[in-house]
């Protein structure tokens, strides 16, 4: 008979693995001493802020959009054509979350002096990026369903 508890064997990767794991590691502690080698406490105090802001406000607008969309498209019948509107939106709303600051139009002055640069068109590139991730989906969703719709025996009545 065999024992009910048994001791957790350790799972070690490849030596590959392990240097990666290993340097990357490396690399976030150099990253952070370097980080938190001018204002520590404002770079604290904006972890912790967008933690909260991510807890208190963002998960409970995500837990609501994705709601409503799932009820629009039909709770039990088409919940796996949410994945097709959940990938683009994350996707948009990352780069909108990556460079909010140009695409508002908020820094342009600061880009332009620190880059040489000039900072229009961020909105009309971001717009289209969306358009084209949302327009992609859309075509993969409408391939799905043609190909389901071929595979499928007609119906004899």
């Amino acid at each position: 008979m065999r024992p009910i508890l048994t001791r957790p064997r350790l799972v070690v990767g490849s030596p590959f693995q392990l240097l990666l794991l290993g340097c990357s590691f490396a690399l976030a502690g150099y990253a952070g001493v370097r980080l938190l080698a001018g204002d520590w406490f404002q770079v604290v105090l904006w972890f912790v802020g967008a933690a909260v802001l991510h807890d208190l406000v963002l998960v409970p607008l995500y837990t609501a959009a994705d709601r409503a969309l799932t009820g629009a498209l039909g709770a039990v019948r088409r919940r796996e054509w949410t994945g097709y509107v959940r990938v683009p939106a994350a996707l948009s709303g990352l780069l909108l979350l990556v460079w909010f600051p140009l695409i508002s139009g908020r820094v342009d002055e600061r880009y332009r002096l620190a880059t040489g640069l000039s900072a229009d068109g961020f909105l009309t590139r971001w717009l289209l990026i969306t358009a084209v991730l949302f327009g992609g989906s859309a075509l993969l969703l409408a391939l799905r369903v043609r190909r389901a719709t071929k595979q499928r025996p007609p119906a004899d009545h």
